[in-house]
């Protein structure tokens, strides 16, 4: 069945976005139109920027699990967000919307669901997160990161993984290194630390506290995130920072022998596909509704992952954690290399073309 119109919703983080991406361009590549739902103040609009779809931006109250009383103005802002999405799919008549989550999602997906419009999610954490549970009871269907998803989740699931950038399945390992300037002759192995935009800071600190030990044996790449450069760092030889990498980060991440990084499903997924030994530093409960700590825990029972809770982080373990790391690299690699990946890109759009297919002919459609 081919696709004519598909909406895409999702938002509140670069990872309710980047997944979604691919699929988006594959949608293009096949002439089908894309319109994008998200919010206004999120990074939505501008990780799009590139592609030729439209974007149009609602109203969209965040959906906190704690007690704020910032939660009764977003109580009033959801319902509005709701309207404006149902008005909008209303006007745009998409044959599909496809969810990736995050709270920016939610009121397209009851628009689409109040327009009879069929909606496939996808959910990357081994749990579905708070948009996608509310969202559950108005999709067709899940499309999920991991087997163990689908077996607590109660509608149609479909394991796809996670699709990924283009980029990152093409990166060069040479041209890393020469992007993050390492001579040809220098043959000294290369460790990537990535914090992520929310758990940056703590892993930061204690990277930066751990440098003297680990610059001994590695050059330290450092993704630090926006506004955290250690500028008094910035001659450490051996020790590369940046705030971002975007043009190149494929490549860099072909260059790394080993990673350390935090536990977000998208991340995790990136790790494993390109199979890089890697230690993960989960976000705690105390920041984050614990889906880090789940992530990282299947991942370690695969195998695939080494694990230390940030409650046991500081210098010491860390230089011991890498340690370990470098000693079974190549037992870690030799697990990674079983693990499957899939066609995510292809799959999920499968998928909502049997959403299509299913509805169409609930209503007896010929289109």
């Amino acid at each position: 069945m081919h696709l004519d119109r598909v909406t895409v919703t999702g938002g509140g983080s670069a990872g309710h976005v980047v997944p979604a991406i691919p699929v988006i361009e594959e949608l293009l590549r096949r002439g089908c139109q894309v319109d994008f739902i998200g919010g206004r103040a999120g990074p939505e609009r501008a990780l799009l920027s590139a592609l030729a779809i439209r974007y149009h931006a609602v109203v969209s109250g965040k959906l906190r699990r704690y007690f704020s009383l910032a939660n009764l103005l977003d109580c009033a802002r959801i319902p509005i967000g709701i309207l404006q999405a149902t008005w909008l799919l209303w006007r745009i008549r998409p044959d599909a919307v496809f969810s990736k989550g995050g709270f920016a999602s939610f009121p397209a997906v009851v628009g689409a669901w109040l327009n009879r419009i069929p909606v496939v999610a996808h959910e990357s954490d081994l749990t579905p997160g708070l948009a996608n549970r509310l969202a559950k009871p108005f999709t067709s269907a899940l499309c999920v990161n991991f087997e163990p998803t689908a077996a607590v989740a109660s509608k149609r699931t479909v394991v796809t993984g996670t699709p990924l950038r283009a980029a990152l399945a093409q990166g060069d390992a040479e041209r890393g290194r020469a992007l993050i300037g390492v001579e040809a002759a220098d043959e000294r192995e290369i460790l990537l630390v990535v914090g992520g935009s929310l758990g940056a800071a703590k892993l930061n600190e204690i990277v930066r506290g751990a440098l003297d030990g680990l610059l001994r044996r590695w050059i330290v790449v450092h993704v630090c995130g926006p506004g955290r450069l250690a500028h008094e760092l910035a001659n450490t030889p051996g020790y590369r920072q940046y705030e971002y990498i975007n043009d190149g980060w494929g490549d860099v991440i072909a260059a790394a022998d080993a990673v350390v990084s935090r536990a977000g499903a998208n991340a995790l997924y990136e790790w494993l596909v390109l199979a890089k030994p890697h230690l993960l530093v989960p976000l705690p409960r105390a920041a984050s509704r614990g889906d880090q700590i789940e992530n990282a825990a299947f991942a370690a029972s695969k195998g695939w992952s080494l694990v230390i809770p940030e409650e046991q982080l500081d210098a010491a373990s860390l230089r011991a954690g890498v340690a370990k790391l470098a000693d079974q690299s190549a037992a870690i690699a030799e697990r990674l290399a079983t693990f499957r990946e899939r066609d995510s890109t292809a799959l999920i759009i499968a998928e909502l073309e049997r959403a299509v297919a299913a509805r169409r002919a609930g209503h007896g459609e010929t289109r």
